[in-house]
């Protein structure tokens, strides 16, 4: 009886030490998988690059792609600080770094919207312009480095009246209409809007930048008229706008001014070329010049004080990618 029992507990005592044994090894196997893991893991990559945790962390919010291509470059303190900016944009990352070592301007922000916009180059620069994607419809982009063909005509063109119109004048229907709804709300505060100039053809645009540009020069028809292609006024969807009585240069003096700086955006219109953006859009300011986008872009134009450029560049643009 003895015997047996004695058996027993060493039986038991085996079963227990080889079950401790078991564990220890399946722990012993898991405790390496969990290094293996975290060598092949993102944190532990970064980390051996530079990065502290805190970075790491901000990093770890771009997508697996993305933080691949960081795996690939040296530890750089300005990645995630660009990163941290609004209209960072991933792709552009290396512009960024590059032009803000160049630049004497220290604000990152500033950096962000020049290379966003392709500001850096020279306007129309051949390296930079491209062609206008007019599949974007009203949201497609005209400027010094977008331009649209000699044989583009805008659809559904229709004749101005005189009553909302200086001369004879065409706009698209859609941007016609949503003018008409604007005169109308501002007529009920005895405020009158009248259109100077909407749907340009290439070659009448043509004439008007060399005319410029003969009296004047180039560099002074550059700033205040676009080459032939790169207007605007091409697309149907631009207005100039200003009131009786009153010049396009005196405009922002009016009543009806101020009325479109608060009202403009709830019809669909930005003012297409403020003050003091004028290394963003190749324009010196102009009150009178209205693009239309839309109610919903046009209202977060509004609300972020951005250029349409800036905009293009990151909602529209930035989305395609």
């Amino acid at each position: 009886m003895k015997k047996r029992r004695r058996i027993k507990k060493k039986v038991i005592k085996l079963f227990v030490l080889s079950l401790l044994i078991i564990i220890a090894l399946i722990a012993g196997i898991s405790n390496i998988k969990e290094r293996i893991d975290y060598k092949n893991s993102y944190d532990y990559k970064l980390l051996q690059i530079g990065y502290s945790e805190k970075e790491i962390k901000e990093i770890k919010k771009l997508d697996n792609k993305q933080i691949n291509k960081l795996l690939n470059k040296k530890y750089n303190k300005l990645i995630v600080k660009f990163m941290k900016q609004k209209y960072f944009i991933f792709s552009n990352l290396d512009k960024y770094i590059e032009y803000y070592k160049k630049s004497e301007n220290d604000d990152l922000s500033y950096t962000i919207s020049m290379i966003n916009t392709k500001a850096n180059y020279k306007f129309y620069d051949e390296k930079a312009v491209t062609k206008t994607k007019v599949e974007d419809g009203n949201l497609m982009l005209v400027n010094k480095y977008n331009n649209l063909t000699k044989e583009y005509t805008p659809t559904d063109l229709v004749d101005v009246k005189n009553l909302y119109a200086y001369g004879e004048n065409q706009i698209k229907k859609e941007v016609y209409e949503k003018f008409i709804e604007m005169w109308t709300d501002a007529k009920k505060e005895d405020l009158s809007l009248i259109i100077t100039s909407a749907y340009r053809t290439y070659d009448y645009q043509e004439k008007l930048w060399n005319s410029y540009s003969n009296n004047k020069g180039e560099k002074w028809a550059d700033s205040v008229a676009a080459r032939p292609g790169h207007s605007e006024h091409q697309t149907g969807l631009t207005l100039d706008i200003v009131t009786y009585g009153s010049k396009m240069n005196d405009f922002e003096n009016t009543d009806e001014f101020k009325w479109l700086s608060e009202n403009a955006h709830k019809y669909g219109f930005i003012l297409r070329y403020p003050k003091d953006k004028e290394e963003l859009t190749g324009y010196s300011y102009e009150s009178w010049h209205y693009r239309y986008v839309g109610k919903d872009v046009a209202t977060k134009i509004y609300k972020e004080k951005i250029t349409y450029d800036e905009y293009y560049a990151y909602y529209i643009e930035n989305k395609k990618d």
